[in-house]
């Protein structure tokens, strides 16, 4: 190997831990030409995972293994090539200890928030990676921080640098959820989910609903809110967030809820204040 891809070489293998993973764009910016990467796997550097995406290989006694979990995916995003990511919604409430009320069986759903490259799609994973817009909170960075949870308390085979996740707080990540209501989530578990949620901040979920652009998920935060009477949901500023007006339809065969009009599970209407169903 010539002096100049030495010299590149090193940059390189310090800026991506092994196991980790970038692409042929991220590459070309460290000054890596289409001829050094080809040198670099032919001699065991990188390793090829499919087409315009690169992995540094584990160390010897390491086991290898074919698949890139989606931890590892996620932080090459978003630690190494600096991409505006973050794990949200059921995921995030995952991840924040809500585990046991989330559904179980099937394949697992991890939900990443933003712009992602397509080879994503393409990389062998044991997950199935459900990957939303950045259009219920545009480009507002409110509730997205560092997780605290890194990849070795993850319990991954590759012990490396201690990355937290960035990831959406309890509080954009319940919103997130409800976004996918009714078809892509159920009511029965983010009711599960939102029962147990005792300790959030009103005044970050007073920003958040303030800047939500989702109608339908403003007023089914107060729907769920509400029926679950938490001690912040007094000191949630409800004059702050508009709902909207008129009747939502939501769910088919669902009771219009009185206070906050929109159409949901007769069981998230207070008693005795049912409406005619929604059909459809």
């Amino acid at each position: 190997m010539n002096q100049p891809r030495k010299q590149r070489l090193k940059p390189l293998l310090d800026k991506v831990p092994p196991g980790f993973v970038v692409d042929t764009r991220w590459l070309k910016a460290q000054g890596i030409d289409p001829k050094s990467i080809h040198d670099y796997v032919s001699r065991g550097w990188l390793e090829r995972v499919v087409r315009g995406v690169y992995r540094r290989p584990v160390p010897e006694g390491v086991e290898r293994v074919s698949e890139v979990s989606w931890e590892i995916a996620l932080l090459s995003l978003q630690r190494i090539m600096e991409k505006d990511i973050h794990l949200g919604g059921e995921t995030a409430l995952e991840m924040a200890g809500y585990s046991h009320y989330l559904s179980l069986g099937g394949l697992a759903r991890v939900h990443f928030y933003g712009s992602v490259p397509a080879w994503l799609q393409r990389i062998p994973t044991q997950t199935k990676i459900v990957v939303h817009r950045h259009t219920l909170l545009g480009d507002d960075p409110a509730g997205i921080g560092d997780s605290g949870r890194d990849v070795q308390e993850r319990g991954l085979a590759v012990n490396v640098w201690r990355w937290p996740i960035r990831s959406s707080s309890p509080e954009r990540a319940i919103l997130e959820a409800l976004d996918e209501l009714p078809n892509k989530a159920s009511f029965d578990n983010l009711g599960k989910i939102f029962e147990a949620l005792t300790t959030l901040r009103p005044e970050l979920l007073t920003t958040l609903l303030a800047r939500c652009r989702s109608v339908k998920v403003r007023r089914l935060f107060f729907v769920f809110a509400d029926r679950y009477r938490h001690p912040w949901r007094k000191y949630v500023d409800a004059s702050r967030i508009y709902l909207g007006s008129g009747p939502r339809a939501l769910v088919k065969g669902g009771v219009l809820h009185p206070k906050y009009r929109i159409y949901v599970p007769g069981e998230f209407v207070p008693r005795g204040e049912e409406k005619a169903g929604f059909d459809g």
